[in-house]
């Protein structure tokens, strides 16, 4: 039999990771801690079968790659800048902070400054795939929250790529014996921005007229496979590319390339495509950071182990949180943000393998991070789970819109989409009263620009329905995409006013069962109507005949 170690690894990871995530799922706890005991049990300090680690990281960062994509697809240009008052203010302070508790704990282990700065630095940046897991277990990547907490990872991402190409000149200048110079250090760094800069100017002004046009012109070929081909080629190779020719990270470049897409009328066709795809290879990373995790270091190095992790989960959260309420967000948004970034991951390992090869960081640096990293990402689930739940009991009281309060029989629209839009543009023009729910800021800012009542705020939360008049409305209308999600705004809605008619929308027969379970009256399954409505229009057409 040939030597695979490809297809080795790639089933073993994944068979492996089925076992011990359906165990976990058994056993009501998050996934991620059974694909993390899976890498465990096919690394190296386990006995058994070992999994190629080299083939596994790189696999790994195909799911980050495709991750980022994906969540540029949803985080326009103008999301970007929206949060920046809080992103790079937050993710710089948060950074220098666990620079500083990480120098402090190398100090206390006899390391030199330098081997502090890079411990320090890894410990500061958080990890794409575990954030994003957290946001979407909980529906809130495309909420004021979650865009605040991408765009803090994605000025994260930025400082990294920096130090990164820094370190091996401070190395340099820090290990020579002549005098340090300012040379040596501003002209990296000069170059660094160049390139950046040269990447945003050739996506902003290349690729967004490029991308489009590429797709487009595969959607008017007709077929799917071709699509399907076109955005993967699109997200891996402006990625890859990014990498190559400008020296940033591959998911900075991803990021873009599906920012760009997003703007696009094929976004939504495009993230179905490749999430089938992406959730397969973000399990694998997953996998190949257990792989990388050594238990003798929980044995040889107890009390370094325990500082570093309450470093990465309370220090870094509390100065999180801090930076959030001290920039004047709510307690929601500060806890949310705090709960996100309570890791570490990918840029980590780059960084203390960089310092480890540099030899300014030692060996014990190196194991400190993988197992605080192992140890934080298998926390994060039940810190989420623990913090995010509660966010309600402190938020801002929501308000109903004005001349509403004693409105009776009226319909709640949930949702301000393209469905949401046509829906709301007929009962405007059939002066049918009604209140809008939208929890994204901008477009609820638009919506009562356009004279619309709309409360600002999630459907799943019962005082934004109570906001609505749910308890006093005639019908309910939900106009979001998600169907799951729209089944917990459906139970919510029953809960304050058991008799209201409820209509819904859905995109899988999965999810049409999965609204009338909760307590949907009707459900609109798109390909459903289209195809009754061909069908009608055929009887029709055969009738005149």
């Amino acid at each position: 039999m040939h030597h695979t170690p490809l297809i080795a690894t790639i089933v073993a990871g994944l068979v492996i990771a089925f076992v011990m995530g359906s165990i976990a799922h058994k056993l009501k706890v998050s996934p991620i801690a059974g694909y993390l005991l899976a890498g465990i049990m096919v690394g190296p300090f386990t006995p058994g079968f070992v999994a190629d680690g080299n083939l596994a990281a790189e696999l790994a960062e195909i799911g980050v790659i495709l991750l980022m994509f994906g969540v540029g697809l949803h985080f326009s240009l103008r999301d970007l800048l929206s949060v920046r008052r809080i992103a790079v203010p937050g993710a710089i302070g948060q950074i220098a902070s666990a620079v500083v508790m990480g120098m402090a704990l190398a100090w206390a282990l006899g390391w030199n400054p330098l081997a502090g700065f890079v411990f320090g630095l890894a410990l500061s940046v958080a990890s794409t795939v575990v954030l994003l897991r957290g946001l979407q277990g909980f529906g809130i990547v495309d909420t004021e929250r979650g865009r605040i907490a991408v765009g803090w990872l994605i000025v994260e991402d930025l400082v990294m790529v920096l130090a990164l190409v820094l370190l091996p000149a401070l190395a340099e200048v820090m290990q020579s014996d002549g005098p340090m110079t300012w040379d040596a250090i501003l002209v990296p760094l000069a170059q660094t921005a160049f390139k950046v800069t040269g990447f945003l100017v050739v996506m902003l002004l290349v690729a967004r007229r490029i991308i489009p046009l590429v797709l487009h012109w595969v959607v008017h070929t007709g077929s799917r496979e071709l699509f399907r081909l076109a955005v993967l080629a699109i997200a891996l190779g402006v990625a890859f590319g990014a990498a190559v020719v400008f020296d940033v990270s591959f998911a900075l470049g991803a990021f873009f390339a599906g920012m760009i897409l997003g703007e696009t009328p094929l976004s939504r066709q495009a993230t179905e495509e490749t999430l089938p795809l992406r959730d397969a290879f973000a399990v694998l990373f997953f996998v190949s950071v257990g792989m990388l995790f050594n238990p003798a270091v929980i044995v040889e190095q107890p009390l370094p182990l325990v500082a570093t992790v309450l470093i990465i989960v309370v220090g870094k959260s509390a100065v999180a949180y801090g930076i959030v309420r001290a920039l004047g967000r709510s307690h929601r948004i500060a806890i949310t943000a705090a709960a996100s970034l309570a890791q570490i991951g990918e840029f980590s390992f780059i960084l203390v393998g960089l310092g480890v090869g540099l030899e300014i960081l030692p060996a014990e640096g190196r194991d400190l991070i993988l197992a605080g990293a192992l140890l934080s990402i298998l926390a994060n689930p039940f810190i989420f789970t623990w913090l995010v739940p509660h966010r309600q009991e402190q938020t801002d009281p929501i308000e109903p819109p004005l001349d509403t309060k004693d409105r009776m029989g009226h319909i709640v629209l949930v949702g301000y989409g393209r469905v949401g839009k046509l829906i709301a543009r007929d009962l405007l023009a059939r002066q049918r009263p009604f209140i809008l729910i939208e929890d994204q800021a901008d477009i609820a800012t638009a919506a009562k620009a356009g004279g619309l009542d709309v409360v600002r705020g999630n459907g799943v939360d019962p005082e934004a329905l109570k906001a609505a008049g749910v308890d006093r409305a005639a019908k309910l209308l939900i106009a979001i995409p998600e169907g799951f999600e729209g089944g917990a705004v459906v139970q919510a809605a029953r809960e304050l006013n058991p008799g209201i008619a409820i209509v819904a929308r859905a995109h899988s027969d999965a999810e049409v069962e999965h609204l009338e379970a909760r307590g949907a009256g009707d459900v609109v399954l798109g390909e459903r109507e289209i195809a009754n409505r061909m069908l009608s229009l055929c009887a029709a057409r055969a009738g005149r005949g």
